[in-house]
């Protein structure tokens, strides 16, 4: 049987439609992670001193790598480290987005739009301009808070101390990370329609009953989706340790799992143990991220379907 040229037409537009996406997820996503992958599986093998042509080259490894960096005491210490990190940071951030954004979306509210920007602007300043504004706040010599306080007798503790500093750094990311947060509940908010509310006020629900009984409920999966972005930006925390560690030596090279791979791939020259540390990384956002959603996807998301 002869296929029109109209029907071959429109049978090769969706793979023209969707080309573009995957040459791009591939040239920049799939592709780079795949020499990530491979590149975890190498390492060098170095002949005598290891100087002149064809004195190291790269060897087979297998696993040795991943076994190498999961044993690596140092690994281990940026993990939990950054787990307390989380502990502080998603908690704090949640809830005051969520607070902001109730707050924002009550009848009583004024200066609505001047009071988003500003929550929102802290959001808008990189990393390590905002890293750099506070760990001038948290220097002692240079700081106008210790300034003030030592004129009003009052001895403020080191921010930078070894026992303060996870707290500095969990700061600068809640001063950085309210802002975005509060914009995505806020806007689930104004969806809900306003006959639910006149509906809950004839039954006699104070605001705060509403907020409770009707918005917090109608916001959860906004309220989940920003819990995940949450954690995966917690994993990936680097730009406000690394922008810090100048300013004190409580923060080792190896603050974070990013800290070392970078120590480990630009210090060391030792890629192949990077790119192994980068895979472990990503597998744990990868199954954090998705076993989070999946566990919670029945409760959260039944109301949308």
């Amino acid at each position: 049987m002869k296929i029109s040229s109209s029907t071959r037409r429109r049978s090769t537009a969706p793979y023209l439609f969707i080309a573009p996406a995957v040459l791009l997820f591939g040239a920049f996503l799939a592709l780079p992670i795949g020499y990530a992958v491979y590149l975890s599986l190498r390492t060098v093998k170095v002949r005598g001193l290891g100087l002149g042509k064809g004195s190291r080259e790269q060897v087979w490894a297998g696993l040795s790598n991943y076994s190498k960096a999961v044993t690596d005491p140092d690994f281990a210490a940026s993990v939990l480290r950054v787990a307390a990190y989380g502990v502080l940071v998603v908690p704090a951030m949640l809830g005051l987005a969520l607070l902001f954004a109730l707050l924002l979306d009550t009848p009583r509210a004024r200066a609505r739009r001047f009071s988003r920007l500003a929550i929102f602007l802290p959001y808008a300043v990189p990393a390590v301009i905002s890293s750099l504004l506070w760990g001038f706040l948290y220097l002692p010599s240079v700081s106008p808070l210790y300034f003030v306080s030592d004129r009003l007798g009052w001895d403020l503790p080191n921010a930078l101390s070894s026992g303060s500093v996870i707290y500095s750094v969990a700061n600068i990311a809640v001063w950085g990370g309210v802002g975005f947060n509060m914009v995505v509940i806020y806007t689930a908010l104004k969806a809900i329609p306003t006959d639910i509310y006149e509906a809950a006020k004839l039954d006699g629900c104070s605001e705060l009953a509403i907020a409770w009984r009707i918005k917090v409920p109608v916001v959860l999966p906004s309220l989940i989706m920003t819990f995940v972005f949450s954690l995966i930006a917690t994993l990936q925390v680097f730009a406000e340790p690394v922008t810090l560690r100048p300013l004190t030596n409580t923060i080792s090279s190896t603050w974070t799992p990013l800290m070392k791979v970078y120590r480990d791939a630009f210090t060391r020259d030792d890629l192949n143990s990077a790119a192994a540390t980068s895979v472990i990384i990503a597998v744990a956002t990868f199954v954090l991220s998705f076993g989070f959603l999946r566990l919670v996807q029945n409760r959260a998301f039944s109301q949308e379907n």
